[in-house]
Formats: structure tokens, sequence, C-alpha cells
């Protein structure tokens, strides 16, 4: 299957659902620090999916998509932290840690498509 734009990517379209998601969940938090990093990681990777596959060659694309995993392995670390803190209830943890986690399997199954 040929992927003509990013936003066919469902990689990318989970990562933006989720974003939607820490964007709600982090409103009323107080600690802006942690909410900004989180929110900054989170973007991070659906921005990363986007601007590699724009760059329309696959060692560029490649090379974005393992920005986009590591900043998906940021906001895994943040929710374990947030649980920790006390900040998001488990249930809402668990559900973001579930989806974070099948993005990063899918943004490595495109990059091994890549090599």
């Amino acid at each position: 299957m040929k992927i003509d734009k990013f936003e066919d990517i469902v990689a990318w379209q989970k990562s933006q659902i989720l974003a939607l998601q820490v964007y709600d969940i982090t409103r009323d938090l107080k600690d802006f620090g942690f909410s900004d990093q989180i929110r900054r990681a989170i973007i991070s990777v659906s921005n990363n999916i986007a601007e590699g596959f724009e760059r329309r060659t696959d060692n560029e694309f490649r090379h974005f998509l393992f920005i986009a995993k590591g900043s998906a392995g940021e906001v895994r670390s943040m929710l374990y932290l947030a649980r920790n803190l006390k900040y998001f209830g488990d249930i809402q943890v668990e559900g973001m840690l579930t989806e974070i986690l099948i993005v990063s399997k899918m943004i490595s199954a495109l990059i091994k498509t890549l090599k």
C-alpha cells in the first residue's frame, strides 16, 4: 500500500487523538512545567511523523520516525510519573499507556518497512 499523505498514516492519526486527550487531561493541572513537557512530547510524535513523511526520502522519513518513537517513550515515562504523583487516575493513565505503546509499535513497523 502506498501512502500518499501523512494524514493517512494510522500512527499519526492515533497520536493526534492521544494529543487531544493529553491536552484535555492537563487542562487544569497546576504543575505547568509537567503539563508543558508532556504536551510537547505528545505533539512531537505526530509532528515528526508528518515532517519526516514530507521530506520524501526513506532515509529522512526513517530518521524522523526514530525521533517520533523517542518522543513516544518520553510520553510513556511521563505518564508513569503522573500516575505516581497522582496527577491522573490509574484508569486514565493505563488507557493512554496502552495507546502510546500501540503508536510506538506502529512507528517501529514503519521503520522496518523503510530499511
